[in-house]
């Protein structure tokens, strides 16, 4: 919805240090300072999707400095974003909110260098976060090629597994499952800014794995080919989609870009959801070369990302994907 009304609002044209705005619905913005420095900024947070406030806020700081990184940059600072119903929460549950999401910005090695907190309705807390990159190595999401390869660094299912915990049928090793995966900073975006042979970088969030590939097409007018049997997916998320556990947002995510997937017929509506499943914290999407995907991989299993995975790969033809 936002970058719909951004993409309404007036061209960026006028400000030729703006490498990255509005215009590719990527995953941060990006201005050059100089010809060695560009900043990347941007902002995410939302309300909880686990009870214990202490893993809320590592998960909501780990999503927030993703973008950073799916731009290929380090991260420098970050500012706290607070929405609390005054009087109706705890202060010690504040607190370890907060304590969350220092831990991370801890993890990541920058500072929490202050921030803003407003009276909500319901709790809100992520981040403003500002990295660094080489104007030459910030890696768009609409520079795709004709015959790169697909690599997905984490694997899918946290939407599914958050349903479940909603309904109190997510038990304890499926929890830490969950929490383990989205507060695993996505840190090889930094390595893989080096690669040459790395054309295109975002991170799978709310509009799920198709979604984001999408956006990767439709940028780079090009054909996405994915094999289901190759995706990597949280062994518990497997389980509780085969029984029907899915967020609503799955099957909107569905009815906003079903016209540009091909889905073979007869599927089994379970294998769909988790393709559009939206990920919280989830990992990178990576278009490269055939000749560098080795070491796109290797830098991702190094950095202790064992479920990355080459899923697909991008020709040429319309800006569309298709499932296998």
């Amino acid at each position: 919805m936002l970058s719909e009304i951004l993409s309404r609002s007036p061209a960026a044209g006028a400000f030729p240090d703006l490498l990255v705005g509005n215009e590719s619905s990527d995953d941060a913005a990006v201005y050059r300072i100089n010809d060695t420095q560009a900043i990347v900024a941007t902002t995410d947070f939302f309300t909880p999707i686990v009870d214990d406030a202490y893993d809320f806020g590592r998960i909501a700081a780990t999503n927030a400095i993703s973008d950073i990184y799916a731009m290929g940059a380090r991260p420098i600072l970050a500012l706290s974003l607070l929405g609390i119903p005054v009087g109706k929460l705890a202060l010690d549950v504040v607190q370890r909110i907060l304590a969350g999401g220092h831990a991370v910005c801890e993890a990541a090695g920058i500072p929490i260098a202050g921030g803003h907190s407003i009276d909500s309705p319901e709790p809100l807390y992520g981040l403003a976060v500002l990295g660094l990159v080489h104007p030459g190595r910030v890696k768009r999401n609409d520079r795709a090629q004709a015959g790169d390869v697909l690599v997905l660094g984490k694997a899918l299912g946290v939407g599914i597994m958050s349903a479940a915990l909603k309904k109190g049928e997510l038990h304890d090793k499926a929890y830490r499952q969950m929490v383990e995966t989205t507060t695993q900073l996505n840190t090889p975006g930094i390595a893989l800014a080096e690669i040459a042979g790395v054309h295109a970088l975002t991170d799978v969030t709310g509009f799920g794995l198709l979604g984001h590939l999408l956006e990767i097409c439709r940028g780079s007018q090009l054909r996405a080919e994915i094999e289901f049997d190759a995706l990597p997916i949280l062994s518990a998320a497997r389980h509780l989609v085969e029984q029907g556990y899915a967020t609503g947002a799955s099957d909107r995510n569905w009815t906003s870009y079903a016209g540009g997937v091909t889905l073979p017929e007869g599927w089994p509506e379970w294998r769909r959801k988790l393709l559009t499943d939206p990920q919280t914290s989830g990992g990178l999407l990576v278009a490269c070369r055939t000749d560098a995907a080795d070491a796109v991989l290797a830098i991702f299993k190094e950095q202790g990302f064992d479920h990355a995975r080459q899923i697909g790969r991008l020709v040429a033809g319309p800006a569309a994907v298709a499932v296998s």
